[in-house]
């Protein structure tokens, strides 16, 4: 069933209307209102993935949200952000997603739960949720970071409203370990830990483009975790 809720919360972020979306998928404005309303109208694989396309995300993605907490997975990158910054307070788009996907397998790894429930695909580059890019740039357009394009690189920074920000979700051993992984990686290049992510099984496991299983960490040898 496709995910209501989370396709319509996609649409009106992205500023598409309903008719809009009616035409590009070739089906009536009143079948588009009730995907959005219950989820379940007959679309064929292709309007699926036209779907998925137009709104910026993966097929698989909108047949059921795939984040458990939206305002956790912000305090995470947040709160990564501001103990795993350089000296500068400068890390790049790359190496923060890789620490928010460390502390998510790390924490599967000591209590069988992910921390934020985010589901992380194979790709070149390394493990990383669509709704990584959605949250980095809603967290620019509410001033609560700073990008600046660097050498093909993008360098984010917390505002000073960012920085005011304080954890309501996270519990203290969420913070604490949040904090260890940040520290261990604070100050090493990018290149170091998109190398040491590519290496942990769970990459070296799945193919290009799939969705990696968190339950692979628990195979994990205990001081390549993170």
């Amino acid at each position: 069933m496709i995910d209501a809720q989370y396709i319509a919360k996609l649409r009106k972020n992205q500023g598409w209307t309903q008719a809009q979306m009616a035409a590009a998928l070739g089906i009536s404005r009143a079948t588009y209102i009730a995907l959005e309303k219950n989820g379940s109208p007959n679309l064929t694989l292709n309007q699926v993935s036209n779907l998925a396309n137009r709104l910026g995300v993966g097929t698989t993605d909108i047949i059921s949200e795939n984040i458990l907490n939206e305002e956790k997975y912000t305090e995470v990158l947040l709160n990564m952000l501001k103990y795993g910054a350089d000296d500068d307070g400068q890390m790049t788009k790359t190496k923060l997603a890789k620490l928010i996907y460390l502390a998510d397998f790390a924490w599967f790894y000591s209590q069988l739960e992910p921390m934020t429930g985010a589901q992380y695909r194979r790709l070149d580059q390394g493990p990383v949720p669509n709704h990584y890019f959605r949250a980095i740039d809603e967290l620019f357009l509410d001033g609560k970071i700073n990008i600046l394009f660097k050498d093909n690189s993008q360098l984010i920074s917390l505002s000073d409203t960012g920085q005011q920000f304080q954890s309501k979700i996270l519990n203290t051993q969420e913070q604490q370990l949040i904090q260890k992984i940040a520290q261990k990686w604070k100050g090493k290049r990018t290149s170091e830990i998109v190398d040491f992510t590519h290496q942990q099984l769970p990459y070296q496991i799945c193919n290009p483009g799939e969705v990696i299983p968190y339950e692979l960490i628990t195979q994990q040898d205990p001081d390549y975790v993170y």
